[in-house]
């Protein structure tokens, strides 16, 4: 039997949902989480909230109506994870753990810590102004909240897929270290053709990103996409009077009554095919085609949005009246939760040296070993002019071959890049290895890519 696929997902705790969050993210997520042969973890990101919300109010309130909103919308606590990130204390821990593992120069390249330090330097101001540890350790924590739950994929955006690449690459360097490198004896070829090589025990597993390339996205009421940045939502739970008012400001383009419109071109037709199945949506499409009025059609959205959302309003406006079930919910998904991240973190504290003095106390001493062999690379030039590097293994096997470089600072940076950024390195039959779609060079015969990435875990805490 095959085992289920562990996916996870964590759901910031800022502002009210609309309804692009509803269409985007709440219902396929939901529907995900029906499917056969998975584990659904969902996870209320409280912690990350504070990142940005110092008003402990609208924390609280934000997190009670988010709660509320995805159980109304279906999700069910029985059957998948649903916790809030702050009753899980192995989280933090962890994501100490992995802070002591982390290459200062990985983080500094980090998206969101590069945007603010380069708004400040066109500023005028110092790099670092207004920047908070939060900030700057937000790829950490999100890294612990993966982690600790042995997810294996997590759905993401493209812009999140840098911090997958951070969980990873935290996750190997930590297995380097902790991982307690054992010999294997493996056989290549005939059975008269061995060698030793070292493999560590994966303590933590590496997550795999799934890109959510078909996120629907909504137009707000002036078109751009729906966003409480640009002050344009329809709240997901507006009662009716103020939804109908909501969709009578949507903007329209000039055209009468009688006068045919060009469904395609529409916002206002976005969104009721988001809402309306294939027959509605044809019918809706045709009656524009044939001068259908701008009036008529908002309000036939009003009613389609309406009969969609009656329903899920009603539940939602139950849950919020009784805060005590949803907190009831919440402390059973976390004990729930922590059933998987405390053995975890047990194992984890053994394996960094936190373990009990009594426990040391009967271990004989050992004698100190010999510093072990280090992977490495190898630059050098070619007859033909250009310049390549090799990986080599500790045990002196050869790795990787790269491609050729124009010169050697061009080498020099890709193999820097392969230090700090390793984990994130892939490779496709008959197409080589890449990073970040920049092609590096080929896996050696008899070579896997396991021990490529085992051997680049060994720089990551050393990237400048």
């Amino acid at each position: 039997m095959t085992a289920p696929v562990r996916i996870l997902t964590g759901i910031t705790t800022s502002g009210t949902p609309h309804l692009g969050n509803y269409a985007g993210a709440i219902r396929p997520a939901i529907a995900a989480s029906r499917q056969p042969g998975t584990e659904s973890f969902y996870f209320l990101a409280d912690y990350h909230a504070l990142i940005k919300a110092q008003d402990p109010a609208r924390v609280q309130r934000s997190t009670l109506e988010i709660a509320a909103t995805w159980l109304a919308c279906g999700l069910d606590p029985d059957r998948v994870w649903f916790y809030r990130q702050s009753d899980i204390p192995e989280i933090p821990e962890l994501a100490w753990f992995l802070a002591c593992v982390a290459g200062k120069g990985l983080l500094n390249r980090a998206h969101a810590y590069k945007a603010a330090v380069d708004a400040n330097v066109a500023a005028g101001e110092d790099p670092d102004a207004g920047v908070s540890v939060g900030l700057y350790l937000y790829p950490v924590l999100m890294a612990a909240d993966i982690l600790a739950f042995r997810a294996q994929k997590v759905p993401v955006g493209r812009d999140q897929i840098q911090h997958i690449e951070m969980a990873r690459d935290f996750a190997a360097r930590f297995n380097y270290l902790y991982g307690g490198l054992h010999d294997l004896m493996r056989r290549v070829g005939d059975e008269s053709q061995k060698f030793i090589v070292h493999e560590a025990k994966q303590l933590l597993v590496l997550p795999e990103a799934v890109i959510e390339e078909q996120v629907a996205t909504l137009p707000g009421l002036d078109g751009r996409k729906m966003s409480k940045s640009y002050d344009n939502t329809i709240p997901l739970f507006a009662p009716p009077a103020q939804l109908k008012k909501l969709i009578a400001s949507i903007v329209t383009d000039s055209r009468l009554p009688g006068e045919p419109k060009d469904p395609d071109a529409s916002h206002l037709f976005t969104l009721y095919r988001a809402f309306a199945s294939e027959a509605q949506a044809a019918g809706m499409h045709a009656a524009l085609r044939g001068g259908l009025s701008w009036g008529e059609a908002k309000q036939a959205l009003f009613e389609l949005l309406d009969g969609h959302l009656a329903p899920l309003r009603e539940k939602y406006e139950a849950l919020m009246a009784k805060p005590a079930e949803i907190e009831a919910t919440l402390q059973a998904g976390a004990a729930k939760a922590r059933a998987i991240a405390t053995p975890l973190l047990r194992e984890l504290r053994a394996a960094v040296g936190l373990r009990p003095l009594t426990a040391a106390m009967v271990e004989a001493p050992k004698p100190k070993a010999a510093k072990a062999a280090q992977p490495s690379f190898k630059q050098y030039r070619e007859s033909d002019g250009r310049f390549y590097f090799k990986l080599v293994h500790a045990d002196g096997r050869v790795l990787v071959q790269s491609e050729g470089h124009a010169s050697p600072k061009e080498a020099g940076a890709l193999v820097a890049r392969l230090k700090a950024e390793g984990a994130a390195l892939v490779h496709e039959a008959g197409k080589g290895l890449h990073l970040a779609g920049v092609l590096v060079g080929r896996l050696e015969d008899g070579i896997e890519l396991a021990e490529v990435l085992e051997s680049l875990a060994a720089f990551a805490g050393d990237a400048a």
